[in-house]
Order: structure tokens, then sequence, then C-alpha cells
């Protein structure tokens, strides 16, 4: 027996089912004497964090506080206030056990002192896990310079049908791409050894993405051989290459079974199969609603005993369900062995982050440095130049010096436009929405019977500009891109100010095609907002029937299309938009992949050729929403793609996407050329030889890419797989010879046996730099290999 067990054997059973769930730090809060809550000034110093009433209100010990970032408060006063809530966590606990605090940190850490980074579906079109790790070194600084322990983030959800409100959030369709960016992100916020003090959040478990109709929380229609074998493998490569610590379930139900009460899921194939050893924990409200959704416990007693029968050991963010174990342990609904196996979990974290008195770390703490605010800003700037993606180019672009360009769209003078939800510009948003809300100003809502859960879906007219002097507020020093633009040297900049994501009005014809007369190129910026809370058309919670774009903005592009000069198109989004129009009508289209305050300069640059767009396709892009969902590695006899055999398509729409996953192009005209392919002699790497050319006289990069084809197995097989990529920056004139090399473990999947690998066979090995823009194949004969069982 370990001391840990010992300790757990000491804990009484109200002490051990204080370390199984959390506090919101809202529930903290206290309200000044005398406060004056009639200035918004007034309000955010009204209330206060009352450490004091921990003891009251967790007497047994705190296990987790929830909402750690709903504070305004500057750096310092935050690292005070977390300090203070552990100094009380302590003195309330009989052995002195600290509380894990956690925070969101998707792209930084959500606060208004928060150093962010552009959104994750960004990261993703850079193609450079390296770059990613190093943005995330930030985030983990800063968390530990404040005390917070656990990184809600990343989110590991596979995203292919883009109606689904939180695609920004991921990292795209495949799973090889997002399994080497969760890698990356793991080891920026863990370190290689899990010693920095912070560790990462692994969300959401599993197939959220996938739900019905693309409805936030709905079923998942999956198989489990195809959420083992593809939705689980960017789990399965955290957390056997990253050793990832926590992994957070999700909202929706498999084949009856809600995820927090799915034994299958949280223990058969999370623990058992991919050898997951950490803390599971609940998303927000997750235990609560198998009673209150889905119907599947009759009480929050039997909510709490099925979610801890199935393998969730958290619940969070408070107690709702978990303050009834007692009940439900003395019913006999669970044995105190399942909340022992729990309490040793969550035990062993705070081990690991220096939480439990006596109790050394396994793995001795680095000392904490802090952030590095300068490093930051040359690493957001890095992200954002090779994540803005171009996707048409007739050579319209770059701008030629001394061009008179007319920058037509409203969104061209918005801030707002290039942030996305998980971001101190959405946080900063809420207490406004919430505040008018309870004041009774949103039309058709009725404050009393009004839920927090419920302020992703409301509607909120007319808040829009103060959202963006809100932004404009927070990032002072930022230009929106009319004004970029116009600083850049040479360029004759006249705005038009039609076109918007909030009207439906029609456009006046008439006096854009006047206003655009003897311009020398258009460039029409259209997009969608993305957050929390307002007006916003993407992010948690709003599902889109059509991903369009809103407003008028589709008639805008059809009136510019009768001028003269040629249209170039700039689409700010996180997320793949239904625009076979914007791109018929445009010489030029250019995808700014919620960049944050890096947005508008980024993009400036790019349409003058300062910068080359870096950018590749994270998601393949539809030509309508009735392709939906769309994606490059879909099956044999599904799908688009058809190498062999019958093709089935669309009788009324051209087969296959607008734009495919990996596409990106650039001003250099670059050649890639595949060399060679070989299999080690063990059978069990493959390595692609390519060439690289750069035909022109700028300095260009592209991503290589590297995919495969199973030519026969005994269960269908994907059309292509992505096994390995690599950016490639040659100078003008010049040759790059690069190796990719790639395990064939790869290329394994799930038999009906149960066990997991590959047949002998042929395997057709692709080098392209887009899913459809392949520059060679050649075909390995690779021999059987099976996984090593557990």
């Amino acid at each position: 027996m370990t001391d840990l067990e010992t300790l757990v054997r000491k804990l009484d059973l109200d002490e051990k089912i204080a370390q199984l769930h959390g506090m919101t730090l809202p529930a903290l809060f206290s309200m000044r004497p005398g406060a004056d809550l009639s200035t918004g000034e007034g309000r955010k110093v009204a209330f206060f964090v009352d450490t004091d009433r921990i003891a009251q209100l967790r007497p047994h010990g705190l296990g987790h506080l929830s909402l750690a970032w709903m504070l305004p408060l500057d750096g310092g006063e935050l690292r005070r206030t977390f300090a203070d809530v552990q100094a009380k966590a302590r003195e309330v606990s009989r052995f002195g056990i600290g509380a894990l605090i956690h925070a969101e940190g998707l792209n930084g850490l959500v606060h208004g002192t928060g150093i962010q980074f552009p959104t994750a579906w960004a990261q993703a079109a850079t193609w450079m896990p390296g770059l990613i790790e190093r943005s995330t070194a930030i985030t983990r600084d800063q968390f530990r310079d404040y005390g917070i322990q656990l990184c809600f983030s990343p989110v590991l959800d596979l995203a292919r049908d883009p109606r689904w409100g939180r695609v920004h959030e991921t990292f795209g369709e495949d799973q090889e791409l997002a399994a080497q960016l969760a890698v990356a992100f793991i080891r920026g916020i863990q370190g290689t050894g899990r010693d920095t003090g912070v560790l990462a959040t692994g969300k959401h478990f599993l197939g959220y993405s996938s739900s019905d109709g693309a409805l936030n929380q709905a079923r998942t229609s999956l198989g489990r051989r195809q959420l083992a074998d593809e939705y689980a493998e960017p789990f399965r490569r955290a957390i056997t290459e990253a050793s990832l610590a926590i992994v957070m379930n999700s909202y929706n139900e498999i084949d009856g079974t809600p995820a927090a009460a799915n034994r299958w899921l949280l223990t058969d194939l999370l623990r058992e199969q991919l050898g997951f050893t950490g803390l599971v924990v609940s998303d927000y409200d997750a235990v609560t609603m198998l009673h209150s959704v889905y119907h599947v416990a009759g009480d929050q007693r039997e909510a709490a005993a099925a979610a801890l029968s199935a393998g969730l050991d958290v619940e969070l963010p408070a107690d709702e369900s978990f303050r009834k174990l007692r009940e439900a342990v003395e019913a006999g609904l669970v044995g105190e062995d399942a909340v022992d196996t729990a309490v040793r979990r969550v035990l062993e974290i705070k081990q690991d982050l220096g939480l439990v008195p006596g109790f050394a770390p396994r793995r001795p703490l680095r000392r904490p440095e802090p952030p590095d605010r300068t490093a930051a800003a040359a690493i957001g700037r890095d992200i954002a130049e090779h994540a803005v993606t171009l996707l048409e180019n007739d050579g319209t672009l770059p701008l030629r010096p001394g061009a008179k360009v007319v920058l037509a769209g409203r969104l061209a003078d918005e801030l707002r436009i290039h942030f996305g939800a998980y971001t101190d510009v959405a946080n900063a948003e809420v207490p406004i929405a919430v505040q008018l809300i309870q004041a009774g100003q949103v039309p058709g809502v009725d404050p009393d019977e009004h839920f927090f859960t419920e302020l992703f879906t409301t509607r909120i007219p007319g808040i829009g500009p103060r959202f963006e002097t809100l932004t404009r507020e927070q990032y002072p020093d930022t230009p929106t891109l009319l004004a970029a633009l116009d600083a850049a040297p040479g360029l004759d900049v006249t705005f038009l100010d039609a076109g918007s994501p909030d009207t439906t009005d029609p456009i006046d014809t008439d006096a854009v095609l006047d206003a655009a007369r003897g311009a020398d190129i258009v460039v029409a910026v259209l997009g969608e907002r993305t957050g929390w809370a307002g007006e916003h058309t993407a992010g948690e919670g709003q599902a889109s029937a059509q991903v369009r774009l809103p407003g008028n903005q589709h008639e805008l592009v059809s009136v510019l299309a009768q001028a003269e000069a040629p249209l170039v198109s700039v689409l700010i989004t996180g997320r793949p938009l239904v625009v076979p129009d914007v791109a018929e009508a445009s010489a030029a289209v250019l995808l700014a992949p919620l960049l944050g305050a890096q947005g508008p300069s980024t993009v400036a640059d790019a349409l003058t050729g300062a910068i080359e767009p870096g950018g590749r396709l994270p998601m393949t892009f539809p030509r309508h929403v009735g392709q939906i969902p769309l994606f490059h590695g879909h099956p044999y006899g599904s799908g688009y793609a058809h190498p062999t055999g019958r093709r089935v398509g669309y009788n009324d729409l051209e087969n296959g996407p607008l734009y495919p996953f990996g596409h990106g192009l650039g001003y250099a005209r670059l050649e890639l050329e595949l060399l060679d392919v070989h299999l080690s002699d063990d059978g069990g790497t493959i390595t692609a030889r390519t060439r690289t050319t750069n035909h022109g006289g700028r300095d260009g990069s592209t991503v290589v890419q590297v995919y495969a084809r199973d030519e026969h197995g005994s269960v269908v097989r994907p059309v292509r797989q992505l096994l390995a990529f690599e950016r490639v920056t040659v100078t003008a004139g010049s040759v790059a010879d690069t190796a990719l090399e790639a395990p064939v473990d790869r290329l394994f999947y799930t038999a009906d046996d149960g066990t997991r690998g590959i047949e002998a066979g042929d395997v057709t090995i692709l080098v392209g730099t887009s899913s459809e823009q392949i520059a060679g194949t050649r075909t390995l004969a690779v021999p059987a290999r099976r996984a090593s069982t557990r």
C-alpha cells in the first residue's frame, strides 16, 4: 500500500467526496458595504472574493475551484486572490490539502490580463506544431504565475461539420493534424515530464463535434470503430506522446448513453484501450444533465452514482449532483471503493502539483518563470502570418504600389470581428450581456426564468457597437483593417461602408458601383462574428442551419462583381462557410481565421505582399450545405473521392469541395516533386523524400503533405489518410530536399476481433501540397503489424 493510499483511507467519506467536486469562484463573491452599483466602475469594485466562505460552504475540504477567470482584477490582485484561496483550502482540510484551480487557455488565459494568441483553428492553419508549443509555453507561464494549476484546453474534437458553432475551438477535421498539434499544445503546457506545475485537459471525450444536425449537446450517431480509430486518435496520441493528465467528458450521448455515464467510453475505451491513467472531470453541469436533460437518472443521487460508476471522477463546476454521493453510497447505488478510486486519482494529480503536504511531487517541479510578453507578441504574429490563407489568386494579389483601392464592407472598420470565444474579448462581453438580461432590457427574455447556460443562445439585438467599443478599449493600439491598409505605403484607399452581417436591407447598387468606379482593385471584407453572448452567429451553443455569410454580404459581393475593377474578398471566419458565389466573383480570396489582435495588420501585409500568406486549410470548404459533412478522409464508397469503382455524387451539384483540406496558395513559384518512398527494413517506418524548387524571385514556403491509402482491408478504409507533414521554406531560385517519416502504426485500425493493426497488403503513398494537389505517388507492400496489447 502506498502512502497516498494510506491517506485515502484516513479520509472520512465526506472528506473524500469533497475532493470530487468543485466550487465556482462567484460563490465566494460578497458585496462591499455601501457599494455603488449605479455605474460600471462601481459594479466592478462592488464585489470581492470572501475566502472565509470556503469554511462555510466546503467544511470538509475544497477539491476544485471553477470559473477562476471571472474576476475583473489586475494580475497582482488575481495572484493574491488565488493564494488566499489556497491558504483557506489548506486550512479547511484536516490534512492541509490544497485546491485545484482551473481556467480556460485555448488561445491564452481567458482573462482581461491574459496573453492572447490566434484561436485554435488559426493555429491549425499553420500546420506548425513547434510554433504552437512555443505559444502554449507562454500560456503555461502565466497560469503558473497566477497560481492556476489546470488548463482546460486543448479541444481535441474533430470538426467535420461547419454547422457546429465550436469549430473555431478545434484543430480541424483530420485526426493526424489534430494529434500532432495536440501533442505540441500539451507539451507546451505540461513540459515533456509533467514538471511545469500546470496540467492540460483534453476535451471533449468523445464525438461531441459530430452531433446530429450539428446541434450542441445532441446525439452522436457514430459507430464504435469510427470513434476509437478516428475521433479518439488525438486523445490516444496525447496520452502516449505527451502524458495527457486530464480528460473532460463531452455533453453528447452515444447509442442511448450520455458520455458522462458511459462506462464503455470512460473506462473500456479511455482507460483500458487508450491507456489513460489520469483524472476524468465533467464538463460543466454534465452530471446534472443526466437527470435534467437526458432523463436517464431519476434524481441527482442516481446521476452521481451513474457518473462515478462509469469512470467520471470529478463533477464540475460545483456539486449539484456529487453532494448526493454519501446518500448514493449508503443506498448501495455505488460502492465506496469507487469513491476511493476517484479520490486517489485526484490526490495523485494534487501530489504532482505540490498540493498535498508531506507528499513531494513524483517529478520535481520546475522553478516558475514570469511570462515573456515580448516573446508572446512575436509568437502571436508568427502564428498569424502562417495562418492567413490565400484560397484563390489569378495574379491580382499582392496589391500593386500606387493602386487605387476601394475597401468595401462594414467589417473593414471593425476590430471585434477578428476574435472568437474563449478570448479576453468574449469574456469581457459576458458581464454586459448578463446585466442587460437581469435588468429586463432584452426583448422577449424574462430575467426571472433565464438560466446562465441559455446566455449563449440569447439574442441581444443592437449590442454589437457596444462590444466593438469594448474591444477597442481593450486593444487601443490595434488598428482595424481599414486603418492598417490605409497606412500601407503607396496605396490610395477609399472606404465604402456597404454590406454588413447585421442587416438584410437591400444594397444600394447604384451607390456601390458609383463608389467602385475608377478603382484599380475592390477589396470586400466579409465574415461573421464569433463569441459567447450578443449577436454572434458562431460560438458555443450556436449551430447554424446555413453556414453562409450573415446579413446582406452575399448581395454585396453580387453587386461588386458588376464593377469593372477585379474583386478581392477577405473572409474573416473561424469555420468553413458556403461561399461558391464569393469564389466565382473574386479574382482572389484571402481567409483570416480569427487571428485576434494580430488579424488586421497581418491581413493588410498579406494583401500588399509584405508577407507571404502561409496558411493551409485545416478543414474542407463545401460548395453547398447539403454536402455536409464533407471531409477528405472519408471511407471508400462514401464522400466525394473514389479512386476506383463507382463514383457517387449529387445530380444537381458538382461533386467535391470548393476548397480541399490542406489547400493554400502563396506568392512564390514553388514546385514539389516526389523523389522516392521506402519502407524501413523492420517494416515499421515509411519515409518519403521530396524536393521543392523555387522558380521565382521571391522566398516562399509550402507545407509538404504525405497521405496514404490502404488498398485493401477486411474493413472499409479511408480513401486517404494524412500520415506526415512539414513546412518547407525555400529561398528564391533554390531547392530544398526533405525526408518525411511516419510510423506504419498511424495506419492501424480496429479489426472485428477488437485488435488494432494493419493487414499485409499494398499501401499507396501520395505526396502533395493539399489533399487534392498530389505531386506523386508510390505503392509499397506493407507487412502485417499489430498493436501491442495492454
